[in-house]
């Protein structure tokens, strides 16, 4: 397959990664002519390169090692080094930008320049501290996609306190079921949001939210909607003084706790990952500004939420002195493609959103070069699966073949990508271009292996400055090393199937603890998603391939239909067929089932592993919380769904 775009001359020598090779280059003595011999470094002389890029980046002094003990997990980096994450974005301060754009789901566009940025959150640093929050103490937000949660994080990060969010699409319950853990000191909570044309009023869930944290001390209130609560603090009382023209930051160690995110808690209550100071910075002036080429001249819209890491990541825009944009509506109201409408007249320079969101825009028949004036554009990121070739040459079709896709994968887990775009090296359709710089990622067999050009397990064989410091409340450790070391010592075991190619790209295929294994024959369901999702009558499809006790395999599709379609027997011919063609003849399903809805995790990863369970016999209570899931109330018609040997 041909690539779908190559880098000029010009992008490759005008791109930041090639800046900071000539920097090594000069500063280590290493040569790195092209981006393979780069990442090759980088991997083989881990303190080389992590102390390169925070040269490079001008962090400051730092003491002695860059890496104390190469151990996983408990990797001990830059000790003795201190740091404060929000004084990076201090020294970006400047007055020809903003910092952040507001946009509303009526199109309306608010400016936050870097002056008020700063100021605001020493007004709420000031405010923090007068509540009695100091280093180590916990601050929750329930808060929608809005400047104010980055300005509650950047002041809270400020004075060492430890940050923690859910977006206000999560209930009562699901927030308490993450804040909960923390023991926060302080919930700073908007009264609600618009979102698909709908007010929804949040007062009742922060009524509820904090009754259920008992060890608040205060609660501070962003009115969106007009709304009230007694005994709260207002966010529009915060004082800004004239003083406030810089932050007063509390220098930490690098390990210190940044904030905490979230497993998708499908099998009990989410588990808190911990993430520090220091290798956030590092890690995300890498991904930011090496990997996807954002700096002082770009706006940087990437469609999320407080509840999922990439708000954190965007946020990550302003460490390089990049706009970044908020926006807390749907990215499909009152039109289809309103996510590119919004882009264009925020002059957006990069925009991330869903494979799922792409799909949805090509099935429309949307054209977004055509109606809405991209010119600005020059990077559309990809993340949440995998995107189908299909889909990523609609991209280039109808949004720009001048730019460039960076899909990218990775995790909460360490608050980053470990695959993705970079400006030097070509996209080519359905791949991930790249291993990102300082990730030793690798694709092992069941033996440790390591395979190419066929199917295996994505590990990490050394460690990279963002993974987790820990886990909430595991003193021993123990639920860390599970997660991730308990198949190979040592290594880092993520949990995807991937392909490592020829030139170097890698295929994600999907979860390997969801594995579709039909006569030994191994194929991830994301290879079944992008075959199957193509079909104009297929809104969306989950595939389970479950052991069943009397040894037989039952593999079922179900399927959501778009609006007028019908499930007859040439469409699930049809279907049959496209897999058959398109992905493995092995892999055509047992059954086609017509299903009402495909539950996700609240980040929008289908649910595959808990259906799965519940084929195989398990208690819906035992296999995933309500909580977790976007639809809980499809679990039990999944339940009902029983395998062959179960009916009579």
């Amino acid at each position: 397959m041909e690539p779908q775009w190559t880098p000029t001359e010009a992008d490759i020598a005008g791109a930041r990664v090639t800046d900071f090779a000539r920097f090594a280059e000069k500063t280590t003595g290493v040569s790195a002519p092209d981006y393979q011999a780069l990442w090759q470094w980088s991997v083989d002389d881990l303190p080389g390169f992590w102390g390169a890029v925070w040269d490079y980046f001008e962090l400051g002094e730092r003491a002695g090692e860059v890496l104390a003990s190469p151990e996983m997990p408990g990797a001990q980096w830059f000790p003795g080094t201190r740091v404060n994450y929000v004084d990076q974005i201090v020294r970006q301060a400047r007055t020809d930008r903003p910092a952040i754009l507001a946009i509303d789901e009526d199109g309306s566009i608010g400016e936050i320049s870097w002056a008020e940025l700063i100021g605001t959150t020493a007004a709420f640093a000031r405010t923090l501290r007068e509540l009695g929050v100091g280093p180590g103490d916990r601050v929750a937000g329930y808060l929608p996609n809005i400047p104010q949660a980055v300005i509650a994080f950047l002041a809270t990060a400020s004075i060492g306190a430890i940050w923690s969010a859910c977006g206000q699409d999560y209930s009562a319950q699901a927030a308490l079921d993450r804040l909960g853990q923390l023991e926060p000191k302080v919930l700073v909570a908007a009264d609600g949001y618009r979102f698909g044309g709908k007010v929804h009023d949040k007062t009742g869930d922060v009524d509820a939210l904090r009754a259920g944290l008992p060890s608040l001390a205060a609660t501070v209130l962003v009115s969106r909607l007009g709304g009230s609560l007694p005994d709260v603090v207002s966010w529009d009382g915060l004082r800004i003084e004239q003083s406030d023209t810089g932050i007063d930051t509390e220098p930490v160690d690098f390990d210190h706790p940044l904030w905490v995110l979230y497993s998708s808690g499908t099998t009990g209550k989410p588990k808190g990952i911990v993430h520090g100071h220091g290798g956030v910075l590092l890690e995300h002036l890498k991904a930011v500004a090496l990997q996807s080429d954002i700096g002082p001249q770009d706006t940087f819209f990437w469609y999320t939420s407080p509840s999922w890491m990439m708000w954190n990541f965007q946020v990550a825009g302003l460490l390089v002195g990049a706009t970044i944009v908020c926006y807390d509506g749907s990215p499909s109201a009152p039109t289809t493609d309103a996510l590119w409408s919004m882009a264009a007249r925020a002059g957006a320079t990069v925009v991330g959103t869903s494979p799922g969101y792409v799909l949805v825009c090509a099935k429309a028949g949307s054209i977004p070069r055509r109606d809405h004036d991209l010119s600005a554009l020059r990077l559309v990121g990809i993340t949440g699966s995998s995107l189908p070739p299909s889909s990523s040459l609609w991209l280039r079709d109808n949004v720009g073949e001048h730019v460039p896709v960076a899909s990218i994968s990775g995790g909460t887990d360490v608050v980053s990508a470990f695959i993705g775009g970079v400006r030097t090296v070509p996209v080519w359709p359905g791949e991930l271009s790249a291993p990102y710089l300082g990730v030793a990622l690798d694709a092992w067999d069941e033996s440790g292996r390591p395979v190419r050009n066929e199917v295996g397990e994505l590990v990490i064989t050394k460690p990279m400055p963002s993974m987790p410091v820990k886990f909430w409340n595991d003193p021993d450790g123990s639920r860390y090393h599970d997660a991730y070391f308990d198949m190979f010592p040592g290594v880092w075991r993520h949990g995807d199937w991937i392909t490592i190619t020829g030139h170097g790209s890698i295929i994600v295929h999907g979860r390997s603890d969801s594995t579709l294994n039909r006569q030994g024959i191994r194929m991830g369901s994301a290879d079944i998603y992008q075959a199957v999702e193509s079909l104009p009558e297929i809104a969306e499809a989950l595939v389970i391939g479950s052991e069943q006790p009397d040894g037989g395999y039952w593999m079922p599709l179900f399927i959501v239909l778009s609006p007028g379609a019908e499930l007859t027997d040439e469409l699930k011919q049809r279907i049959n067929s496209t897999i058959r063609t398109e992905v493995s003849p092995r892999h055509v399903p047992d059954e086609i089932i017509e299903a009402p809805g495909i539950p996700h995790t609240r980040t929008g990863k289908k649910l595959e592993v808990p259906i799965k369970k519940l084929f195989q016999g398990a208690e819906v209570a035992r296999v995933v919380a309500p909580t977790a899931v976007d639809a809980p109330e499809l679990l039990d018609w999944y339940a009902a769904q029983q395998p062959p040997h179960l009916r009579k």
